[in-house]
């Protein structure tokens, strides 16, 4: 291993569950085949990722007691952990939504360590706590900030007054396609089906539009089903909703699976409805299993990765009309279907480990320089 390389400890809330905590797993393996010593600590004690390197998990003491002073000592512990394995970098995932937390980190746990924020989402107030000013003044005072899409950067970072920033996205693994998955009984038995995963988050997700464009699209008339993979606190009103709904019959709500890629690669299309999002990996990873997209024109993300009718369809308005032409588009135009699927995995090939690794090898190298 290099001497030269700096010792980076990469910081996120869990390893399970979202596409922040999916990317930093990655990149821990990214830059463990780029010879970099790497160390990982989570907040919460959940790993369902593949990750590799050094952990440190705050979540095993977390879990047996929280209160205040047993929550300082633990940090306490972690600032000695960072200080004794001389960690030079730490890449911090996780969202900034409490100045005064941050402060925390920065001056006290993080001191005398450069910081490397990434920001994993285009919602103003997960990334930016208030006072503005001072939280600006936080981040100009990073070694680098990180936008995981063109957009974060350009029309969040930079317009916020963020210098020294600039894009990576998230990448995906081409081992992917060699996972296992159980699939369930019920789903076996479709021919054909739609699938959405991710957190059951409706007022992140709108999951019901989904299932309103998916009704309105009739398209489960001719026996093509909706999937509906993942957890969250949404998910009982979702359920019920369904019930209402004339579709509900071809409407299966599955649990959350940490590695859903053969799932994935056997769906028609993979369907993105979100308010908004950073860089949405469901997009890539749907991609990568040579599954085409339909996906609203949402901010942000989408526009970067989905090439119209190449590799998947952008429906602009959010409406539910035109999202269920589209998914009637997809079911059943097999030329365009066929195009799409041709086009998938070549399209997202910029994301791959490989490119997206020499994206952060140049950025780490940089600051020995």
């Amino acid at each position: 291993m290099s001497t030269a390389l700096p010792k980076l400890c990469i910081v996120s809330v869990s390893l399970a569950n979202g596409g922040a905590e999916r990317s930093a797993a990655v990149l821990s393996r990214m830059l463990i085949q780029l010879g970099y010593e790497v160390h990982l600590a989570i907040l919460t004690n959940q790993i369902d990722y593949e990750y590799a390197g050094k952990l440190y998990n705050l979540g095993v003491e977390k879990e047996s007691t929280n209160h205040p002073i047993a929550r300082f000592k633990r940090f306490k512990k972690f600032k000695q952990y960072l200080q004794d394995e001389q960690i030079k970098i730490v890449i911090d995932h996780r969202p900034k939504n409490n100045y005064y937390r941050e402060i925390f980190y920065a001056k006290y746990l993080y001191k005398g360590i450069s910081r490397i924020y990434v920001v994993h989402s285009s919602n103003l107030s997960t990334y930016f706590a208030k006072p503005a000013a001072k939280m600006l003044k936080l981040y100009n005072s990073n070694f680098h900030t990180v936008g995981v899409s063109e957009m974060i950067t350009e029309h969040l970072l930079h317009k916020k007054g963020i210098k020294n920033a600039s894009t990576i996205p998230n990448a995906f693994s081409k081992s992917w396609k060699f996972s296992d998955l159980n699939m369930p009984s019920e789903i076996q038995k479709i021919k054909k089906f739609i699938l959405f995963y991710g957190r059951i988050n409706d007022e992140v997700k709108d999951i019901k539009f989904l299932l309103n464009a998916f009704t309105s699209s009739k398209i489960w008339e001719k026996e093509v089903h909706l999937v509906i993979m993942g957890d969250g606190p949404d998910k009982a009103n979702l359920v019920t909703h369904s019930y209402r709904l004339p579709s509900t019959k071809y409407i299966h709500f599955i649990p959350y699976q940490s590695r859903p890629f053969m799932l994935i690669e056997k769906a028609r299309l993979v369907a993105l409805t979100s308010k908004y999002e950073g860089f949405p990996m469901v997009l890539i990873e749907s991609l990568a299993m040579g599954t085409p997209v339909v996906s609203l024109d949402f901010v942000s993300g989408p526009s970067e990765v989905i090439q119209h009718r190449k590799n998947g369809l952008l429906v602009e308005k959010r409406s539910e009309l035109d999202f269920a032409s589209a998914l009637e588009e997809m079911c059943f135009n097999d030329q365009l279907y066929e195009t799409c699927k041709v086009n998938a995995s070549e399209s997202v090939e910029a994301f791959s480990e490989t490119e997206i690794a020499k994206k952060w090898d140049s950025l780490l190298r940089s600051f020995s320089k």
